[in-house]
């Protein structure tokens, strides 16, 4: 069973990808409980006509019980600058869900999309005092997919052509790896304009999507489907994802997004790449700003 806590444009949005996939069975919870059955009695029309699994909508968080992956979408709050902005909104709510995780699903595999995400990752991962691999942060794959469409336009290339990643805080210090970055399997570099311009792009990318359409939601909800199809189906993904550090990359004590393999296990390993010298030090910018915000949250 799929729990996905919050019934939001994000959380609604991955509970139709995966009914339409008729993936395992979906509990849909939300504090209004009304707009919780609204989106399961919508979402229950792309059911294929053949499939047992059931979605239900509810504001019970007992109701995840025996879960095998819960999702956290629930938010509040307005980013205005960074996502950090959200942080003294979520963190109380997330006080409470992982307390009641904890309590009725004790067993699961937990996904984070709620921003912060590094933040409120390692926050559930200290309130709820699971393993390390159970905990998991969709942020860094999320980012590295929007890096991939800057390259392609900028390299006129379609995206299957594009192999490039970005690890570090999904926020304002990510790091978009372009000491990785392919075009047809053969590594490529670009110039510091490219870089800088590239960079721009990506690190905005979301004030672009709040300017159209208020919000971003199928990126996130496509991505984080994609996390749960290699818990759920025990199938290896190799993707950058907000985890737990314990000395990798010489940083320890916070969740903050690197390369990693996923199956059934959760994170089942995370993978140490070779980072330029200026890659190296943006990636410690960025676990620094981490670190300072954790320390002040008093995590």
């Amino acid at each position: 069973m799929i729990s996905i806590i919050g019934a939001g444009r994000v959380g609604s949005a991955l509970a139709f990808l995966l009914a339409s996939e008729a993936l395992d069975d979906i509990v849909l919870v939300n504090d209004t409980k009304n707009k919780a059955i609204g989106e399961s009695l919508d979402i229950m029309s792309v059911l294929p006509p053949t499939t047992k699994i059931s979605i239900t909508g509810t504001d019970d968080m007992a109701k995840i019980k025996k879960s095998n992956i819960v999702v956290i979408t629930a938010s509040v709050g307005k980013i205005t600058d960074e996502r950090t902005d959200l942080l003294p909104f979520n963190f109380p709510i997330i006080k409470e869900i992982s307390n009641d995780i904890r309590k009725f699903a004790d067993d699961a595999k937990i996904i984070v999309v709620t921003n912060p995400v590094d933040i409120i990752t390692y926050q559930v991962m200290k309130e709820t005092e699971f393993n390390s691999n159970s905990v998991i942060g969709m942020g860094s794959s999320l980012d590295s997919t929007r890096f991939r469409y800057i390259l392609g336009k900028e390299l006129a290339a379609k995206q299957n052509q594009i192999e490039g990643i970005v690890i570090g805080e999904h926020g304002n210090t990510m790091v978009p790896v372009f000491s990785s970055v392919k075009l047809d399997g053969k590594y490529l570099e670009l110039n510091e304009n490219q870089k800088s311009q590239i960079s721009i792009e990506l690190k905005n990318f979301w004030r672009y999507l709040i300017a159209y359409k208020g919000e971003s939601v199928f990126g996130a909800a496509k991505s984080t489907c994609d996390m749960i199809y290699a818990i759920l189906l025990d199938k290896q993904l190799s993707i950058p994802a907000q985890v737990y550090l314990n000395g990798e990359y010489g940083f320890d004590n916070l969740c903050m997004g690197v390369p990693v393999i996923l199956n059934g296990n959760g994170i089942d390993k995370i993978i140490e790449i070779n980072l330029s010298a200026s890659e190296s030090e943006l990636l410690g910018m960025s676990a620094l700003k981490i670190k300072e915000i954790i320390k002040k949250m008093k995590i």
